[in-house]
């Protein structure tokens, strides 16, 4: 009998900074936890995900068995098939209902017992997304430029941007903010953790868009990429997108702050970041990469955001 084995899962690069709460940048890629969960499953007849060439938009269950392995860490998962299977777009990994949760309540803890693992913090929001992400992406659908932007499916990488053109804007716009708040808080759009776990290549893009204009957020927000600046963007987040592991990232994240930044907090960048959530559109339907000229106070207000509280984050 024929079979489909997923490829060996790569480490993404270090991140570079604390920036991008959901945003993927990972340390050391999957980890042995997880692995350890998918095997288990595996062991235990959880089926995967299989894609077939009758549904070529669509992910079918088969079942599974766990390859023998050289090393204690590093191993394939195999998938066994009679018609045929493939990924639905390179990376992905096709997981059972099961297995997302069990992924899903592996990612959580780690998150939880370190809110920097943000290779956890992605997973943890493609495992969970399921009902989140249909929606962004019918947001996207009806809306211009949202649409626009799911057809070419642009990206926010060093590759696709002209750092040196940005540098030279004038301050105050977007593209130059956006460069200053890269190279003060020393992150990278490089560091954002591609998809794997989504069951739908359109809405493993959504996931990755909005993983891409994370560090917009921070920069439209004029939040740092601190814990208290994390919480802030996650509460918007949390609010503009549905998604739980905003939610989670927003509830569980003041736990680590000092007294005076929780009053900071409570009284004032929480109730503002909720109400510019509620108050703005749909922050996936801006095509960023055709806006870096305007100035980011015309932005904000196009979007719907309130001016940032002057306190010190």
């Amino acid at each position: 009998m024929p079979r489909c084995t997923a490829p060996p899962r790569s480490a993404p690069p270090a991140a570079s900074g604390a920036g991008g709460g959901g945003g993927g940048e990972g340390r050391g890629g999957d980890t042995t936890m997880l692995l350890m969960l998918l095997r288990r499953a595996a062991r235990a007849g959880v089926p995967l995900l299989r894609a077939g060439p009758a549904s070529p938009g669509r992910a079918r269950l088969s079942s599974a068995e766990p390859r023998a392995r050289d090393g204690p860490v590093e191993e394939e998962v195999e998938v066994e098939e009679e018609e045929g299977c493939y990924q639905l777009y390179p990376g992905h990994i096709p997981t059972s209902p099961l297995q997302k949760v069990l992924l899903a309540a592996g990612s959580a803890c780690m998150a939880l017992y370190d809110p920097y693992r943000h290779d956890m913090v992605a997973v943890l929001g493609e495992t969970t997304g399921c009902l989140a992400l249909p929606n962004l992406r019918d947001k996207m659908k009806n809306h211009p430029e949202g649409y626009r932007i799911l057809q070419e499916r642009p990206r926010i990488r060093l590759s696709t941007l002209d750092m040196d053109r940005l540098r030279g804007l004038p301050d105050g716009t977007l593209g130059r903010e956006y460069v200053r708040f890269l190279e003060d808080n020393k992150v990278s759009p490089d560091t954002r953790m591609p998809p794997k776990f989504v069951d739908d290549e359109e809405l493993a893009y959504v996931i990755q868009r909005y993983r891409e204009v994370h560090d917009l957020m921070h920069t439209l927000l004029g939040m740092p990429t601190n814990m208290l600046g994390e919480v802030v963007v996650k509460w918007f987040e949390a609010v503009q997108t549905g998604l739980p592991m905003c939610v989670l990232g927003a509830a569980f994240g003041p736990v680590r702050l000092s007294a005076r930044k929780l009053q900071v907090l409570a009284t004032e960048l929480v109730p503002w970041a909720i109400r510019s959530g509620r108050n703005a559109s749909c922050i996936l339907n801006i095509y960023y990469e055709q806006r870096w000229e305007q100035p980011v106070e015309s932005l904000r207000e196009e979007i719907g955001i309130f001016p940032p509280p002057a306190v010190r984050v």
